[in-house]
């Protein structure tokens, strides 16, 4: 009898999970979707969006693999789907790296929550600023032209912050 009870459970905890994870797949692929700005920057120039901002929700509500899943298929999706269709692997490792320690961070250090999250998005945006320079570089065999798109991720990951921030708190009391 115990076992149908767990074996209950599990399924619904696996359920669970695999919704939440859809649903912050498509709230980051909607948001860098449709709620973004090319910028006009030399060379590649880079892509203002809002995709961030769900990533760092999942990331610090649900934990380190759910920051990791939904930004690595959702703002790769997002790059299969537009035209930025190249960029799909680089993303697929760099945003999932992102959602990934952003996560950890979250989960694992000690202290004030807005510090900790803070400190997760710092991390996030210098693997987003130094994965995407390389990703550049192998791409278009310059090592000068990526310096152009340092502005745009470092305004993403920033913006991303000043809305995440205030609110993760109370999301995460209340989804939770």
């Amino acid at each position: 009898m115990d076992s149908t009870f767990s074996s209950a459970g599990a399924t619904k905890t696996k359920t669970r999970s695999l919704v939440i994870n859809a649903l912050f797949i498509t709230l980051t692929l909607v948001a860098s979707m449709f709620i973004n700005i090319k910028l006009p920057i030399m060379g590649n120039g880079g892509l203002i969006h809002l995709g961030n901002v769900p990533l760092f929700i999942a990331a610090f509500v649900y934990g380190r693999k759910t920051g990791a899943i939904a930004g690595a298929f959702g703002m790769a999706l997002f790059d299969i789907f537009s035209s930025w269709t190249i960029w799909a692997p680089f993303t697929f490792v760099i945003v999932g790296a992102m959602g990934y320690i952003a996560g950890l961070i979250s989960e694992k250090m000690p202290g004030k929550r807005t510090v900790v999250y803070t400190l997760a998005i710092v991390a996030a945006l210098i693997i987003k600023v130094v994965g995407y320079y390389f990703a550049e570089v192998i791409l278009y065999g310059n090592w000068i032209q990526p310096f152009g798109s340092i502005p745009g991720n470092v305004m993403q990951i920033v913006i991303a912050g000043v809305i995440v921030l205030p609110l993760v708190g109370r999301l995460k009391k209340v989804i939770k």
